[in-house]
């Protein structure tokens, strides 16, 4: 009888157990609201994304913040994770857009909102909205700023293209915007390209079809890789001669291959000035600019991009429609988008721009 007991009490025990785990299973899987999926830990700009969100959540909604590592399957499988928490909003900027289409559609087939932030997903019905800044204004005013550093009347200028990920819609996105400023130039022999077969064979041309932008990005393309990019300019520099260099201008797609290229033009003894581009306001290029070894930055001020994505979210957690300005063609619909403005900045405006707007304090940084 003891022993018969002792056997009822242990499966009491037991059953007590698994009806613990089980309700701790079902909060725990209710406890998240917003599931949030990153590229990667290894660049500043998402890292400090991840702060932003988790700040403007705190309070709003329970939410849990993966990095995918540039890897799209790693990125399946913390969408995949996420989902198993019950998440009811999927916030997500993808490594590859298309390769993202799996985990958006997963995501949609739970039921989730399906927030595509910075970097579209592309080639799915699955995206409910789409978060960013003005691509092509990127690319227009790094352009722009090229541009405006031309020596009055001078001919022949040396010009070198970078570009993105091909895997990223984005890059398609600046490229095309920098290309509808610079392509006059081009065709009028004002900048001559020196590292593109493929854009040259096209300097004619101002709208370029994505076909022909593909082309142009798979040959100068920088993977958003800093080593790739200072790989790219050194062999670029190497294969070039003395009379393609001088004065150069220089289109880097965004503030990490900026600072690698330019690294690799201010070793060249035949280079005598450069102009190069960026973006993201990095606080690496923000001191280079100040140093004036990168000539500019587009600032996308990542604050309002994550204050938009975070209000979109709590919008759609509260049953209502999230405001849209805009929409993008991802290839299988029109995606309504939130679009924010961007900024130009140099040595002229950087204190004003990213310090006295409270960006970054000033001790971030030497020589202001």
């Amino acid at each position: 009888m003891k022993k018969f007991s002792k056997v009822i009490v242990a499966a009491t025990a037991l059953l007590m157990v698994a009806s613990v785990a089980f309700a701790g299973g079902s909060q725990q899987k209710a406890k998240v609201d917003v599931g949030i999926v990153l590229p990667t830990k290894d660049e500043p700009r998402w890292v400090q994304d991840e702060a932003r969100f988790l700040e403007a959540l705190k309070g709003q909604a329970n939410v849990e913040l993966l990095f995918s590592q540039g890897d799209s399957g790693k990125e399946k499988q913390n969408v995949e994770t996420l989902l198993t928490k019950g998440i009811k909003v999927l916030i997500i900027c993808p490594q590859d857009g298309t390769a993202a289409a799996a985990a958006a559609e997963a995501a949609k087939k739970e039921g989730v909102t399906v927030i595509s932030y910075d970097r579209l997903i592309t080639d799915t019905t699955a995206v409910d909205y789409y978060v960013t800044f003005d691509s092509v204004s990127v690319g227009r005013a790094q352009a722009q700023y090229l541009l405006n550093n031309l020596g009055a009347g001078k001919a022949s200028n040396p010009l070198y293209l970078y570009a993105g990920a091909a895997s990223d819609n984005n890059a398609f996105l600046f490229f095309q915007g920098a290309w509808e400023v610079l392509q006059p130039k081009i065709a009028d022999g004002t900048l001559v390209i020196k590292n593109s077969a493929e854009a040259l064979a096209l300097k004619g041309k101002k709208d370029l079809t994505r076909a022909e932008m593909a082309k142009i990005i798979g040959q100068v393309t920088t993977d958003w890789n800093f080593d790739v990019a200072k790989k790219k300019a050194a062999d670029n520099l190497t294969s070039a001669t003395a009379a393609d260099k001088g004065v150069c201008f220089i289109l880097a797609p965004n503030d990490g291959t900026a600072r690698a290229i330019a690294d690799e033009f201010a070793k060249d003894k035949d280079v005598s000035k450069f102009f190069v581009t960026g973006q993201d306001a990095e606080k690496a290029s923000v001191q280079y600019i100040i140093d004036g070894k990168q000539s500019m930055t587009v600032f996308k001020d990542v604050r309002t991009l994550v204050r938009d994505s975070v209000k979109m979210a709590t919008d759609v957690l509260a049953g209502k429609t999230p405001v849209t300005t805009g929409s993008y063609d991802n290839g299988k619909k029109q995606v309504a988008a939130k679009q924010t403005e961007v900024v130009t900045v140099d040595q002229k405006n950087v204190k004003a721009a990213l310090i006295d707007s409270g960006y970054y304090p000033a001790s971030d940084f030497t020589g202001l």
